[in-house]
């Protein structure tokens, strides 16, 4: 079956890993009593960005040739006479695109939306972002995850240095705007390094205690229950005589972009060392649990001169390379009507 046009040209060697995809594909079940349905639409609202680097097309292909079709939604017309979808997998923005969602959702409670507006909506703030972290407060013999101490401050950068004297936060400070929009604005930080240039900074945003973390942090995929952790050059490690000698406001692009890959770097083992699997099972459970989400990852980082001491930093919803710098591919592999937001199992390569 062909859908949107034919597959583009493949060589040989993708034919053949995409052969060997399939393979693999097949040997997955979803268990007794789920059997493999016939077709499976999955309407998407994607931005044109989003769309090219997700709907790639050996997805597409891997996708139809297990029944299931990825159809755009039309946002000139109702959703509602669109379709009928069994999963809506979008990525938009604004107040009327979350209202259309929210009353599809109530008209159609059979249809999965991945993800629900509102739970969305909660990590598009970093004020409330690591609060359900701060909250779980998550301890085992695997070790101890938590958040840096922050102060959010929404006005008169004037009062900053004030405020952050009675938080009793230490310096440096990382300052990360507010509100996360997609833009690449929002995912630029500061480094401030004393208390005089606190007031050069520009709220609304969040302070947060730097913490040494060997210049590594650690980009933690959730697709469904399936877990994938990739490395990325961090901010290094700064010391005490730094922050005595280099007074100032230092601004940073987007830090940890898929271009700065510390997968295949040399490395000192114990700043490598992934986060144990145990570990951040328990805390994508807990974390698809409290914040409603599906799709997204976490920036977590390991204080530098321990073994088990991490930092949740940041969340982002559907990040822009979970399937394609990230080495992350969604293999479908069963649905059930039943199952409701279980509907799309995926398996990491």
């Amino acid at each position: 079956m062909r859908f949107n046009g034919e597959i583009s040209y493949r060589d040989d060697e993708e034919e053949e890993e995409e052969r060997e995809n399939e393979n693999n594909l097949q040997s997955y079940s979803i268990g007794v009593g789920f059997p493999q349905p016939q077709k499976l639409i999955v309407g998407y609202a994607l931005t044109s960005k989003k769309k090219k680097s997700f709907l790639q097309p050996k997805l597409e292909g891997l996708a139809r040739n297990k029944g299931i079709l990825f159809v755009a939604i039309d946002q000139k017309r109702s959703l509602s006479d669109q379709g009928p979808f069994d999963i809506v997998l979008h990525k938009l923005t604004g107040k009327e695109w979350r209202q259309i969602l929210e009353d599809y959702r109530q008209t159609h409670p059979e249809v999965t939306v991945l993800d629900p507006p509102d739970a969305i909506q909660h990590v598009h703030n970093r004020q409330s972002m690591l609060q359900d972290v701060a909250d779980l407060n998550l301890s085992d013999c695997y070790g101890t995850v938590g958040v840096p101490r922050q102060l959010v401050i929404t006005k008169d950068p004037s009062s900053i240095p004030d405020a952050v004297s009675k938080a009793g936060l230490m310096l440096p400070l990382v300052a990360k705007p507010l509100v996360v929009d997609g833009s690449a604005k929002s995912h630029e930080l500061s480094l401030a390094y004393d208390q005089f240039s606190l007031s050069k900074l520009d709220p609304p945003l969040v302070l947060q205690e730097f913490v040494n973390h060997g210049g590594v942090l650690f980009k933690v995929y959730i697709v469904g229950e399936a877990i994938k952790v990739v490395r990325r050059f961090s901010l290094p490690d700064v010391d005490e005589s730094e922050v005595i000698n280099n007074p100032g406001v230092f601004r940073f692009p987007r830090v940890s972009c898929a271009a700065a890959s510390a997968d295949d770097a040399d490395l000192d083992p114990c700043v490598a060392e992934l986060p144990p699997r145990p570990l951040l099972e328990r805390l994508a459970r807990e974390l698809r649990r409290r914040l409603g989400l599906r799709l997204f990852n976490m920036d977590i980082i390991r204080e530098h001169g321990t073994q088990d001491r991490f930092y949740v930093i940041d969340i982002n919803y559907f990040p822009g390379k979970i399937w394609e710098n990230a080495r992350v591919r969604a293999h479908i592999y069963g649905f059930s009507p039943e199952s409701g937001a279980e509907q799309v199992q995926e398996k990491v390569c």
